[in-house]
């Protein structure tokens, strides 16, 4: 029932994108927030308390401006959309587990075992391409494919970690591009190949550190690596490479044709590419129990996401215009007519702190999105995405409380406390510097 009120919603808000009638956002709003008494109530403990408390604190806040019950939905309906996101983005997965790519992308791996630095670049590599557009679920299909080789546990902690965070700057089939670029009004399009630049010099970073790292605790498996990697394995994964270039070919053409919201057309092209699979009879059977899971499963499995980003951008979006975010927004624009490293700095602390304790960063970076303006700054727009962006990375990475640490800490072993500062503390302290050193060129 939960699965279908939530799917409910996704379905009614992208009609009323279009159609913005007054009585249907009111229907959605009431949606809304069902799904997040439902999503609450089955939500782990520590997000639920959070998501609560969180909830309550920005309509109490929101009700005291003034803005009454108006404001109240504009605050949902301004996150609404990354929710619309995180629950339709999965439909993905379906044609990809339909085309055999994972197999594929195992046999790769398997070849490379008694290579440990290529396995760890296939590794990252694969996650900075299929990343983008399966988010989480990226991690956990490859950790099931690959389970049987037995990584380090600070070999898997490392890989996943820096593999997927590459996602994060530039994927618009993750929150913080969408979010970013959707509260500072800044087209896909324009930021696209700056956000990729931040994801490959992460990428290359990460694999030079882990060369460093292996040539002093060498890894050696006494195994047969002869697993044939034939041509049709090559094949998916060309394929697999195409498939994701066709679809950010597919985001960045419609946003310019039609100037939608980068978000609105994600959630779109999630839903139309699976049903095209569906057309071709002999798929009908085989997809059927994937989009069962998914109906089941997969909607049902993101409780503490719907909890916790749905309240988080309450609590953003009710802080925005307050005393105290006015004196923060001030202190970070006399900051930054300082010093760009030193705004830049505080920036990243100020989120770290927050985040670090549990507070998602929708709340952290989205106050901050909709509360600081580029030309106060005296920087451009893009150089303060950018910015935004290498702040999610780093605060996503090293607060332990966030879902991709916990996913690798249980997949690894690590505890999600020295995952992030112990194992890959090194990497992000680099790539925030050299980070801070692009972006201030931009500026």
């Amino acid at each position: 029932m939960r699965s279908y009120l939530i799917l409910g919603m996704c379905a009614l808000f992208i009609i009323q994108y279009f159609t913005q009638v007054q009585w249907l956002q009111y229907v959605v709003f009431t949606l809304a927030m069902l799904a997040f008494g439902g999503s609450a109530t089955n939500a782990d403990r520590f997000p639920r308390l959070l998501g609560i408390i969180m909830m309550t604190t920005g309509l109490i806040m929101e009700w005291a401006k003034g803005t009454g019950f108006g404001g109240i939905i504009q605050g949902i309906f301004l996150i609404l959309p990354l929710i619309c996101l995180i629950t339709l983005a999965p439909l993905l997965s379906i044609p990809l587990k339909m085309g055999g790519y994972f197999e594929a992308v195992s046999s790769l791996l398997h070849r490379f075992l008694n290579q440990p630095r290529k396995l760890y670049a296939g590794l990252t590599g694969t996650l900075f391409f299929i990343s983008p557009i399966l988010n989480l679920a990226s991690v956990r299909i490859l950790n099931e494919f690959i389970e049987e080789l037995k990584l380090p546990s600070a070999m898997s902690a490392k890989g996943y970690l820096v593999g997927f965070t590459t996602a994060l700057t530039w994927s618009p089939y993750f929150a913080s591009v969408s979010l970013v670029l959707h509260y500072l009004d800044v087209p896909f399009s324009e930021y696209i190949l700056y956000g990729l630049g931040l994801s490959i010099m992460s990428l290359v970073v990460g694999n030079l550190l882990f060369a460093l790292w292996e040539k002093r605790n060498p890894i050696r498996y006494d195994v047969n690596t002869s697993e044939a990697f034939n041509r049709q394995h090559r094949t998916r994964l060309m394929k697999l490479g195409f498939f994701v270039l066709l679809l950010m070919s597919l985001c960045l053409s419609i946003e310019k044709l039609t100037n939608w919201s980068m978000i609105i057309i994600v959630c779109l092209i999630s839903m139309t590419i699976p049903l095209v699979y569906v057309f071709k009879t002999k798929n009908r059977q085989k997809m059927t129990p994937l989009f069962i899971d998914f109906r089941d499963r997969t909607v049902p499995m993101m409780n503490n996401e719907v909890t916790l980003f749905m309240s988080a951008g309450m609590l953003a979006f009710a802080l925005q215009g307050t005393t105290f975010a006015n004196k923060m927004s001030t202190f970070l624009t006399s900051l930054a007519n300082e010093s760009f490293f030193l705004f830049a700095s505080a920036v990243m602390l100020i989120v770290l702190s927050i985040t670090y304790i549990g507070i998602h960063q929708i709340a952290a970076i989205g106050a901050l999105a909709m509360q600081l303006k580029a030309e106060e700054l005296g920087v451009t727009d893009i150089s303060l995405v950018m910015l935004l962006m290498l702040t999610w990375v780093i605060s996503t990475a090293l607060s332990p409380f966030s879902g991709l640490n916990l996913m690798i800490s249980r997949f690894s072993g690590i505890s999600g406390f020295r995952l992030g500062i112990k194992t890959n503390g090194l990497h992000l302290s680099i790539v925030a510097i050299i980070g801070i050193a692009i972006i201030s060129f931009v500026a």
